[in-house]
Order: structure tokens, then C-alpha cells, then sequence
């Protein structure tokens, strides 16, 4: 079990977010150098297109008053060059789109590998304190945020400056007096995206933290469905989800909303430039091509206009691209962010590998202490001696402190004081991996791995036969379970399968006993099959734990009467130690435990 509640955790926008997206994307910065300057080529060709279209509008229109001028053979050929040149910018866009996709992608996978090599590296701690729909959030919703958007955004920045710069060339070189008038509405465009940067980000990190909020919740009422049935909570639980998609859906309206401004507004300045450059071109026209201004200027220009005031549309539309990856990208760098396990490399192994000497079994916990908050201990001062194969029972009230043993043994917590020696070696001198490859675990929250059972009993463990399976499977009292299975051994287990919790609890008792670990740590192994059953497993596991260390947690006090050793615990503290006549003769806080416990079976 979870030694502390889960919280939900609220992120911070980053503001060096894309700073930190930058950086990490440099491997990738040829395929989108090839990609810019494939774009540059189609912003030039589409600079050039509208000259082209202009002469031939030019011709059509002195041939309409001179139809003897007309030259079919000419605006023929412009017709064909112009076609040329939009297939070759089709070319080129496309080819340019692919290079950004291939370089994004690839960070993105990248970046996958990363949060799966951060979810191996983190403290148990960190899953403790936040929400799995969070973390979920995190590594599918805000990673995919973050690999549409991006692979938009890149293309759409170089598109908009070659554009903006190669139009605005353009026009000033066709004719001066025409260009003014087109650049006439950029005041309005550059209030505009100001207005749309300052108010709409808030919107958009908003609409990322309570995606995450609302998946959490999902998460915890489909593994909670047993409960929630159980106690009639469907309707307490649907308010809580209704109340917080309500406000998912409020905060994804308002950011959308703010987003879906950007193509209208666009849309209206642009009009207004198309309206202008109509207008004052058509006046200079009529007026004696004022300025040098007649159809193939107004034609040409009609296309800058589209040209010119095209990128101010990618930009918005960029800028919201980039709301959303910043609010994604910065929930994922501060999950990559957060403080890992400390490293171990260049530490040695005491008994792994050859030459090594092999595990006897003393554990010893010398004057430990240990708290999950600084300033608030649960452990006080704590020191026990097992020797080499004895079977230890930990017992005691429900928060005692008998799981938090379990995990400080196995450095899933470190401990604040003391140490913890296994033949006389600290285990802060040892590898994490080392410590958990001598150890065999039944943990009484049961997992069943996607795959087959035959995967599910070996799980990681090398070198097992099926000899050593079918003893397992014959030693655990699973043997009628796996004659029912369709494929045997080859079954698959996945999510459909409706597998027990006692056959769960069975198959990881017989994972266990494959492991053949030196050491063992049974927490409530029996908890989740019936009386007669467990009476079988007590026996199974006794033949399991004969020559070993073992270290059983047991609320069932019943099932550890035959334990070398047993701890009585109390608010962090050993109270008494000894074996169960001893402790009965004593007639302390273990006796009183066990009579109660008779009393209400």
C-alpha cells in the first residue's frame, strides 16, 4: 500500500520551456536546415509566380481593347512556366513538410525514451505523491501536444518570415506607391497578436493541467470500481468528475475560443488590404496609370496582398501551436526535471557474479530511523538481528510501521539514521539491483503482467526450466487453475482476462518460488485466497522459506505461530521480540493483539 495520500500536483508554466525544447531538438537541426532552405526556394518561386500571373493578365487585358495584339503563343507559354512554377513549389513544400515531420518524430520518440528511462530512475516517493492520470497525461497527451504542434510550427515560421520578407521585397520593387498601401494594415495585425499572445496562453496552460486533473480522476475511478460499487459512490463520484469536466470543458472553451479568433480577425484585416489595394490601384488606373500602376501592377499586387498578409495568419496560428507546446512541453521537462535516484555506477557487487560470496542471510537493523516528511519520523531508533534463515514476522497495529520496514530493507525509501547490514554489508553500499535480485517478494497488491502465464510465473528471472515452473505451479495449488487455461502455460493474459485476486495472489506466490531468492518478503501472502487454500499456501511457503531469511508481515497472527522471530511493532518502535509461546507467557501488547484477534474469529 501507498504509505502517503496522493496529491495532485499543479505545474507551473516554464517560462524557458521552449528554450529547453530548443536545445534538446539541435541533433535534429539539419533535417530542418534541409527543410528551411527547401521552404526559401518555394517562397522565392511563390515571389516570382505573381509577375508571371500580372504579364499574363497584361495581355489579356491589351488584347480586350486590341484584339489584333493578342499572343497566344506568348500567354501559352507564361501559362506553362507559371504551372511549372506552382508544381515545383508544391514539390518543394511537400519535401520540406517531410524532413520537418521525419526531424520532429524522431525527437518525439526520443523524447518518449526519455520519460520511460525516467519512470525506471524515479523514487517510489514520486509515484506516492502524484496522480498515475497525471503522470499518464504527461507522457501521452502533452508528448502528442507537443509532436502535432511542433511539426506545424517549425514549417510555418520559416514559411512566414521567407514570405514576409520576400513579399514585402517584392512589392516595394513592382511599385513603391502599392506597397504602401498593402503594409497600410500591419498596425492592425501587430495589435492583434499581441492582444491574442498575452491573454490566450494563460487559457492554454490552464486547459493542460486540467487534462491532467480530469485524467487522474478517470484513472482512479476505473481502478476503483469494486469500491465505488461497493459503497454506492457512482453518483458522489460522477459530481466530482462532472465538476472538474465541467471546468476542463470551460478552460478548453476559452482557450479555444481565444485560438479560433485568430482566423476570423485575419480574415477581416486581410479583406481590408484585398478593399485597399482594389480601390487605390483601380483609381491610379483609370487616371492615367498614375504612379505606373495598370492591370498587371493590380494583379500582381492582389496576389502580394494574399502573399504579404498570409504569414501574419501563420504567426497567430503559430503562436497558438506555441501556447500549447509550451504549457505541454513544459509539464513533460518538469517531469524529466524531477530529482532521480542517485546514481551507482563504479559501485561493486558483494554477491552477484562469479566469484562472489554467497548470500548466509543476517540482516541487521541498527538503531534506524526513518520519516516520509522531514520532521516527522514513524520509525524511532529501530534495531533487530536475524540470523542466517530464520523466519521473522513483523506484527502490529495498522500504521505501525511494518510496510515502511519492507521498503527501507529494499531501498524503495532511504533511511534518515542508522543502517540496515546484510552479512555485514550496509546496503547503501549496494546496488539497488543487487539488493532486489537477492530478494523474492509476495506483495499483498497482486500484479498480472500483459503476456502469457508462462511469462507471468518466469517474469525476469533467467535460466528456469519447465521443471521449475510445474513444481512452482504444483507447489502454489495452481495446477487445476492452469488445466483450465485453454493454451496451458501459453495462455495470454491481458487486460480481458478475468483472472482472480486469489489466482493472481497464487501466481505471484509461485513468481517467487521460481526466483529461488535467498531472502524473501511475504507481505499478507495469503490474503486473497480462501481458508482451506491458505492452509495449503502456509504449508507450500513454509517448504519455500526452510533455509531461508524470510521477513513476513501478518495481521492473521495465526499464520506465523511458527516463526522464529517475531517483532511486535508500535508506532515505530519494537515493543516486544520473541517467539509466540513467549510472547502468550508475557501477556504484553502481543498477547493482547492475539486474544482479540481469537476472540473475534
Amino acid at each position: 500500500m501507498s504509505p502517503n495520500p496522493r496529491m495532485q500536483v499543479r505545474e507551473k508554466m516554464d517560462p524557458k520551456a521552449l528554450k529547453h525544447l530548443i536545445a534538446d531538438t539541435k541533433k535534429y537541426w539539419p533535417l530542418i536546415v534541409v527543410s528551411v532552405i527547401l521552404c526559401l526556394i518555394s517562397c522565392v518561386l511563390q515571389v516570382i509566380a505573381p509577375t508571371v500571373l500580372g504579364e499574363i493578365s497584361q495581355a489579356l487585358a491589351d488584347a480586350a481593347f486590341a484584339p489584333a495584339t493578342l499572343d497566344l503563343d506568348y500567354i501559352m507559354h507564361r501559362v506553362y512556366v507559371l504551372a511549372a512554377v506552382y508544381g515545383v513549389i508544391a514539390i518543394l513544400s511537400y519535401l520540406s513538410a517531410f524532413c520537418v515531420t521525419t526531424a520532429v518524430q524522431h525527437y518525439c520518440h526520443a523524447l518518449r525514451q526519455g520519460i520511460e528511462r525516467k519512470i525506471n530512475v524515479l523514487p517510489l516517493q514520486y509515484f506516492d505523491s502524484h496522480a498515475t492520470g497525471d503522470i499518464m497525461s504527461r507522457v501521452t497527451n502533452d508528448v502528442d501536444s507537443v509532436s502535432q504542434n511542433l511539426d506545424q510550427s517549425i514549417a510555418s515560421i520559416a514559411m512566414a518570415v521567407f514570405m514576409l520578407l520576400g513579399s514585402l521585397i517584392a512589392m516595394f520593387v513592382t511599385n513603391w506607391f502599392m506597397a504602401l498601401v498593402a503594409i497600410a494594415t500591419i498596425p492592425l495585425l501587430a495589435l492583434f497578436l499581441f492582444f491574442e499572445l498575452k491573454f490566450a496562453q494563460p487559457a492554454f496552460n490552464k486547459r493542460a493541467t486540467m487534462i491532467g486533473k480530469v485524467s487522474g480522476i478517470v484513472e482512479e475511478d476505473y481502478g476503483g470500481q469494486n469500491v465505488i460499487k461497493l459503497f454506492g459512490a457512482e453518483a458522489r463520484r460522477k459530481a466530482i468528475f462532472d465538476k472538474e469536466n465541467k471546468t476542463l470543458g470551460f478552460t478548453m472553451f476559452v482557450a479555444q475560443d481565444m485560438g479560433g479568433l485568430m482566423n476570423p480577425t485575419m480574415n477581416f484585416i486581410s479583406n481590408i488590404g484585398y478593399a485597399a489595394v482594389l480601390v487605390a490601384g483601380g483609381l491610379c488606373a483609370v487616371n492615367g496609370k498614375k504612379f505606373g500602376i495598370d492591370m498587371a501592377v493590380i494583379t500582381a499586387f492582389l496576389t502580394y496582398i494574399r502573399l504579404f498578409q498570409q504569414p501574419f495568419t501563420m504567426i497567430g496560428q503559430t503562436l497558438n501551436a506555441l501556447q500549447v507546446i509550451g504549457a505541454a512541453s513544459s509539464r513533460v521537462h518538469s517531469f524529466l526535471a524531477e530529482e532521480e535516484l542517485p546514481g551507482e555506477e563504479g559501485k561493486e557487487t558483494y554477491f552477484l557474479g562469479e566469484g562472489k560470496k554467497d548470500v548466509q542471510g543476517e540482516v541487521v537493523f541498527d538503531h534506524v530511523s526513518f520519516g516520509y516528511e522531514e520532521g516527522k519520523e514513524i520509525i524511532h531508533d529501530f534495531s533487530a538481528t536475524v540470523k542466517p534463515g530464520m523466519k521473522v514476522a513483523i506484527v502490529g497495529p495498522t500504521g505501525a510501521g511494518k510496510t515502511t520496514m519492507v521498503n527501507l530493507l529494499m531501498r524503495f525509501y532511504e533511511i534518515g539514521k542508522g543502517e540496515i547490514r546484510i552479512d555485514g554489508v550496509n546496503i547503501q553500499d549496494m546496488t539497488r539491483r543487487e539488493i532486489h535480485e537477492i530478494f523474492g517478494m509476495v506483495l499483498q497488491d497482486t500484479w498480472v503482467f500483459d503476456g502469457t502465464y508462462r511469462e507471468n510465473l518466469v517474469y525476469n528471472t533467467e535460466n528456469v526450466t519447465d521443471d521449475d515452473v510445474l513444481a512452482a505451479i504444483k507447489e502454489a495449488h495452481l495446477v487445476h487453475f492452469t488445466r483450465s487455461l485453454p493454451q496451458g502455460l501459453d495462455s495470454h493474459f491481458g487486460e480481458t482476462n478475468q483472472v482472480s485476486a486469489g489466482q493472481k495472489q497464487l501466481i505471484t506466490i509461485a513468481r517467487a518460488m521460481i526466483r529461488k531468492a535467498p531472502l524473501l518478503i511475504l507481505d499478507e501472502a495469503t490474503s486473497n485466497v480462501d481458508t482451506r487454500t491458505e492452509e495449503k499456501i502456509q504449508e507450500a511457503m513454509d517448504r519455500l522459506t526452510k533455509g531461508r531469511t524470510s521477513f513476513v508481515i501478518a495481521h492473521r497472527l495465526s499464520t506465523i505461530k511458527n516463526a522464529d522471530l517475531i517483532l511486535v511493532m508500535k508506532d515505530g518502535n519494537i515493543v516486544e521480540q520473541g517467539t509466540h509461546e513467549s510472547l502468550l507467557a508475557e501477556n504484553g501488547f502481543y498477547a493482547g493483539l492475539y486474544n482479540s484477534q481469537f476472540a473475534l474469529e
